[in-house]
């Protein structure tokens, strides 16, 4: 039986920790478990510590536990403090034995896209026998690719067998984020229900209901659920990162800046920074092709 099925054992901690309810995931009792499922729920938490900031204790809790699933995740959890080149280094070791393993594939397959493999990662993710995990990150590969017929293909397919799945919605409703149109009304409807359900809120889920919010025009109702994010973790960069853009469309300046100040300070290389720099420079250097005229 697939741990992870609505009949598994697993299925409610791997809920909470998409729904990203890391305390829960943290908190959960693994006492009763099958044997087979004491790693999967084992590498669940220690992902649940490294997003909760702590990759460093993920690394110190795991060092002596043995196996392709515990290394995959020290290397993640390197990657998260910020040690790329290690972190690649034992992706990419870990690539040539143990290819095969789901948490290798998930893991790695983050670290490679994070570093710009994208065909590399794609390759890997492919790999997997029925992971909806994996089926997740590839719709978002495709995403980011600006290939939304791609990542409407792989939620499409996965529907199909894994219709009940909350990784299926949440992916779904990715998709339907890109489309646009009616598809934004379903996305809200999924993440509303995340975040408005006492047993699965959470700041991930709030982050999601503003931008579905934002994408339909409802400007306060985005910001009543980003302060309600940031009220829960007031340092969730994702929950600041989305201020910065909601408060710009909303025209606050003041609370635009201070909410871009304390991105920097928290995570000066967040993609939201680099695109920024990256346009500021572009703008820079087409308005360096042009020179004001003066009218007598």
């Amino acid at each position: 039986m697939d741990p992870f099925s609505a009949e598994g054992e697993l299925l409610t901690v791997h809920n909470a920790f998409h729904q990203g309810q890391y305390q829960a995931v943290l908190d959960f009792d693994t006492s009763s478990l099958s044997q087979s499922n004491v790693v999967p729920a084992r590498v669940l938490k220690l992902r649940a510590q490294i997003a909760t900031g702590d990759a460093q204790g993920a690394i110190s809790s795991s060092e002596k536990e043995k196996g392709p699933d515990f290394t995959a995740v020290r290397a993640f959890a390197q990657y998260s403090s910020g040690d790329n080149a290690g972190a690649t280094k034992q992706i990419e070791q870990l690539l040539e034995s143990s290819s095969e393993n789901a948490t290798v594939q998930i893991l790695g397959g983050i670290v490679l896209q994070a570093n710009g493999r994208t065909e590399e990662a794609l390759s890997l993710l492919s790999k997997h026998q029925g992971n909806l995990e994996a089926i997740a990150l590839i719709t978002q590969i495709h995403l980011q690719q600006s290939r939304t017929d791609l990542a409407l293909k792989e939620v499409s397919a996965a529907r199909k067998w894994a219709q009940d799945s909350l990784l299926v919605n949440i992916a779904e409703s990715w998709v339907g984020m890109r489309v646009g149109g009616d598809s934004y009304q379903s996305a809200f409807y999924v993440f509303e229900e995340m975040a408005q359900t006492p047993s699965s809120t959470s700041s991930k889920s709030l982050i999601s209901q503003a931008v579905s919010e934002l994408h339909l025009g409802r400007l306060p109702e985005a910001e009543a659920a980003l302060n309600q994010a940031l009220e829960n973790e007031t340092k969730d960069i994702e929950a600041i990162a989305n201020a910065v853009v909601l408060a710009t469309i909303m025209g606050k300046p003041a609370e635009q800046q201070q909410y871009l100040e304390d991105l920097k300070k928290r995570q000066s290389d967040h993609a939201l920074l680099t695109d920024l720099d990256e346009k500021s420079s572009l703008f820079d250097q087409a308005a360096g092709k042009y020179s004001a005229k003066v009218s007598s």
